[in-house]
């Protein structure tokens, strides 16, 4: 449960930076359901992200509908991401390798008041 937490994490913060702006709120619930798929391949474990990891965090970019819904996500992820050892290097890859554009670096070290 602490991983997939962790995880949820990791991926909504990802999706923060991959959503456009609209109106509604993302459960915690369901971004852990989204984003657990990514959690092997963002913590260097796995070689490529899996396409349930790919599909998630499209499915999740989709889902989100306003930049407060982004900055949440994002702080709750950031804080998960260190305790799964989420590695930036491979967080960076996971808009290309998965076909999302995202508009700005993917980083744990991001700054979750700047999005917009």
């Amino acid at each position: 449960m602490k991983n997939l937490f962790f995880s949820m994490v990791f991926m909504v913060s990802l999706i923060f930076f991959l959503a456009n702006v609209s109106e509604a709120a993302i459960a915690c619930g369901t971004v852990d359901a989204k984003a657990a798929a990514c959690v092997g391949f963002a913590t260097g474990k796995a070689p490529t992200p899996t396409s349930a990891c790919c599909s998630g965090l499209q499915q999740l970019a989709q889902s989100v509908k306003t930049v407060d819904d982004k900055k949440a996500i994002c702080r709750w992820l950031k804080a998960g991401a260190k305790s799964l050892g989420v590695q930036d290097r491979f967080l960076s890859k996971i808009p290309s390798a998965c076909g999302i554009k995202v508009g700005f670096p993917v980083s744990t070290a991001t700054n979750c008041e700047t999005i917009h």
